[in-house]
């Protein structure tokens, strides 16, 4: 499956190397007031750990480059369709909400220690995580492929090919490397890799005829599709279909309270209003888990 290992940032300065993105986005008209319409779950609340039941704020820990999922936008603040769920989390817990930045591999120390009570930067539950963290499964990911308009790109057949991708991520370190060789084994060129120290920048080597494609987590390959006004097409189907989840202290408390704010958003309808505000709604979810990595492992074993 696939796991996020580091943070790749896609941020709307690197597009615009391009000239030819849509600077408009969906947090300027209305954040707040989709945010607004979290029901306050009494229940939910009462599961809190008393410290912060009693601090009367959710600090949300995130690194925020990785649009559309959490970014800064044109004022420097911290917004996406990721960090809308988590401040709705905080209001549906009665809690006001603090979002911090942090660099990616920061976040995990961070909750474990208590300087955040959550994690909310797009981390994939896996089972090694799990033995770190309690994760609350709230979106299901793939990974997507995009290439030039004009393009024939297909990922099933992509020996010889150059695919842009972020450093030290699932697809650099995973799947371009079995990808390539198996078109090895079979006697075929294998992918040039190029490497890329945020995915802004690979997305560029695309558009600019230096790479043949590019691969991504899903919603952050469509995203740039869409601000990309016509220059890019998402090619083939999306794969590697993981959970993301919201990190918190192990055995905590929090997984379960989270759990439950998050599963009356569901059925309040303030879920599914933010993820299709983004765009999104195509990985939502109509039961929440906790560790579904791990439970979905031990059901397959």
């Amino acid at each position: 499956m696939r796991a996020r290992y580091v943070l790749p940032p896609l941020s709307v300065a690197a597009l615009l190397l391009t000239g030819c993105v849509d600077n408009s986005l969906p947090e300027m008209t209305g954040a707040d007031a989709r945010v607004a319409t979290v029901t306050v779950n009494a229940e939910a609340a009462a599961l809190l750990p008393a410290d912060v039941a009693g601090s009367g704020v959710l600090a949300i820990g995130t690194a925020p480059n990785y649009a559309p999922n959490e970014f800064k936008n044109s004022d420097g603040q911290a917004v996406g369709w990721d960090l809308e769920l988590a401040r709705g989390v905080a209001a549906a817990l009665g809690l006001d909400s603090v979002v911090y930045d942090a660099s990616f591999d920061n976040i995990v120390p961070s909750v474990r220690g208590g300087k955040f009570d959550i994690g909310a930067s797009s981390f994939t539950d896996t089972v090694e995580r799990e033995k770190q963290l309690d994760f609350v499964h709230y979106y299901d990911a793939g990974v997507q492929w995009a290439a030039p308009a004009e393009s024939t790109v297909d990922p099933e057949d992509a020996c010889g090919l150059k695919v842009a991708v972020q450093a030290t991520t699932f697809q650099d370190t995973t799947e371009i490397p079995e990808k390539s060789a198996a078109c090895v084994a079979a006697g075929k060129p294998a992918i040039e890799k190029m490497l890329f120290d945020s995915q802004g920048n690979a997305i560029n080597a695309v558009v600019l005829g230096q790479a043949d494609a590019f691969s991504a987590d899903s919603p952050v390959a469509l995203y740039a599709i869409s601000k990309l006004n016509g220059k890019l097409k998402p090619v083939g189907e999306t794969f590697d279909v993981a959970p993301y989840g919201f990190a918190v202290a192990k055995g905590s408390g929090m997984a379960e309270a989270v759990q439950l704010a998050l599963q009356g958003m569901i059925e309040d309808g303030s879920y599914g209003a933010i993820l299709d505000a983004w765009g999104v709604g195509a990985g939502g979810l109509e039961q929440i888990r906790i560790n579904a990595a791990g439970a979905d492992a031990a059901a397959t074993s």
